[in-house]
């Protein structure tokens, strides 16, 4: 599990080392080489999710628990959402529109023939942070969606797919442009 923490750069902002010159008390300047980017918040409005509710809000919280570059939270009342997450009768799929930016499906049609809703829910959340799907794949590869059967029940980003995450926003592999978004992703 990713804990965010605060290190090098705040610490010497919080904790300044004062000098004498000439008197005067002068702080250091701080030390942004080590300073960890600020996590990228995007909220989500589940309100449309249905019995998926708690799946999507499951969901959420993995990709939060697995990376420090994205941030994803429930909306607050009266504002507008980054992603729209809607129940259907149709295949999970989501829509991505910018990175980060989409409407997702938790499609009813997967979860009758028995595939984990809060699989589906990271999944989809997945594609909205730019992850493409990886099938056929195992079971440990979040992306390989319904393709890992329906016995699959891990919920997690594998360490390609959280460092992957990472990249695209600015995490571990700064300046790496994001692979464009697809319009739509049915899984």
């Amino acid at each position: 599990m990713y804990v965010r923490t605060l290190t090098g750069g705040l610490a010497a902002a919080v904790v300044a080392s004062l000098s004498l010159t000439g008197g005067q008390a002068v702080a250091a300047p701080p030390d942004t080489a080590n300073t960890p980017l600020a996590a990228r918040v995007f909220t989500y409005d589940a309100s449309g999710s249905a019995e998926f509710r708690s799946a999507v809000d499951r969901g959420a919280a993995i990709w939060n628990e697995s990376v420090d570059a994205v941030e994803l939270r429930p909306v607050a009342a009266g504002q507008r959402a980054n992603i729209r997450v809607l129940a259907d009768n149709g295949w999970p799929r989501a829509l991505p529109t910018t990175l980060g930016n989409g409407t997702v499906y938790i499609g009813r049609q997967a979860v009758d023939e028995g595939h984990n809703t809060i699989r589906i829910s990271s999944h989809e959340l997945g594609h909205i942070l730019g992850l493409p799907d990886r099938k056929p794949g195992p079971c440990s590869s979040l992306m390989s969606g319904s393709s890992a059967g329906t016995t699959c029940t891990n919920p997690y980003p594998n360490a390609a797919e959280k460092a992957e995450v990472e990249g695209n926003f600015g995490g571990a592999l700064v300046g790496r442009a994001p692979a464009a978004l697809p319009k739509v992703i049915v899984d």
